[in-house]
């Protein structure tokens, strides 16, 4: 089978494995998403949102975020882990939203690259669930399941993966795909234990499956 064959059938049963996909970071407001994914790097997204909690209480926009101290950011996004360069980068960040964006979170891919502590992960991120554009997000479910799946062939490089999905990945697909792995990984394709195989909805057409079964044989 084709690599583009399999990303169609793929896509098309992750979409009924979960019809209900989305992004897991709580936000109402595109710099808060902004926000949110810089704490998410090596933290969850169950302690991220909570933790945000506190940081929107006492720094409810971007101004007040803007103006507020790096260390009074530290303080109460520590949890999250590399407290000190998180609370940096958000604080650089909101400063060149409210004096070159007006407070706004640009539309535009390299101007989001441009922000401090924004990767093509978080850039592909906001684009595509804040302003609805095609985006590939290639986080560690990610790069890992398009390998096991073969997809891609031993690539694990994250801009090399998001390239490689471009190519096979309809542009209209390519965001509820990408979240869709996330929950896929977090459920049956697992890293920490072993993947959930017999459970899998791709069990037939997934190349780990049979690179495992003539192991066995």
């Amino acid at each position: 089978m084709r690599k583009k064959e399999l990303a169609l059938q793929i896509i098309e049963r992750l979409k009924k494995a979960y019809p209900d996909t989305g992004c897991t970071l709580d936000y109402d407001d595109a710099w808060k998403l902004l926000v949110s994914v810089r704490l998410a790097a090596q933290c969850t997204d169950a302690r991220v949102n909570v933790v945000v909690q506190d940081l929107y209480k006492e720094y409810p926009d971007v101004a007040a975020l803007a103006a507020a101290d790096v260390e009074d950011i530290e303080r109460i996004v520590k949890p999250c882990g590399l407290g000190h360069s998180k609370a940096r980068d958000i604080s650089a960040c909101m400063k060149i939203l409210q004096e070159k964006y007006q407070g706004r979170v640009p539309e535009d891919f390299d101007a989001l690259l441009a922000l401090p502590g924004v990767g093509r992960k978080s850039a592909n991120l906001i684009m595509g669930d804040v302003f609805g554009k095609p985006a590939v997000v290639t986080d560690t479910h990610c790069i890992r399941l398009v390998n096991r799946m073969g997809l891609v062939d031993g690539i694990k490089e994250p801009k090399k993966v998001e390239m490689a999905l471009w190519k096979l990945i309809p542009p209209e697909e390519s965001n509820d795909f990408c979240h869709r792995l996330v929950d896929h990984g977090r459920e049956i394709c697992t890293a920490r234990t072993a993947p959930y195989c017999g459970k899998c909805c791709l069990n037939d057409i997934c190349k780990k499956v049979g690179v495992d079964e003539k192991k066995i044989k």
